[in-house]
């Protein structure tokens, strides 16, 4: 049987390890004030993906459904819904179809895994002055 050598083969995008180099890549604004991402990985062929989320104190998410599992580890701070509190260590995923708000009072760090996008039912705030 011949070992596969692939993965450890510098340069090939479509096999193998892919390593990120998270501390170089920027944080970007989303549409939603106060919430910055990193995006860690994206499905070329669908919606899935996974990232780092910034939230900063206060910064809030308007009314969203999951349209599919949605898994977030909160890394530091906390995030806030009807539900309850994730606080940093801890974990919360979410069922297809549920909807909520959600929030950081005290800003947050947190790592996300979507399998789908979520759908956002209404906007977000307009910044404030």
């Amino acid at each position: 049987k011949t070992k596969r050598r692939i993965a450890v083969e510098k340069g090939n995008p479509k096999e193998g390890s892919q390593y990120v180099d998270v501390a170089n890549l920027s944080w970007k604004p989303t549409r939603f004030p106060g919430v910055q991402v990193k995006t860690l990985w994206k499905d070329p062929k669908g919606d899935a993906f996974t990232a780092l989320f910034r939230m900063d104190p206060g910064a809030q998410l308007p009314l969203h459904r999951h349209t599919a599992v949605e898994q977030t580890f909160v890394l530091e701070g906390s995030l806030v819904d009807e539900d309850g509190k994730c606080s940093a260590g801890n974990f919360v995923w979410r069922h297809p179809g549920s909807t909520h708000t959600a929030e950081s009072p005290e800003g947050c760090l947190t790592l996300a895994i979507f399998q789908k996008t979520n759908q956002f039912l209404e906007e977000p705030d307009k910044p404030r002055t």
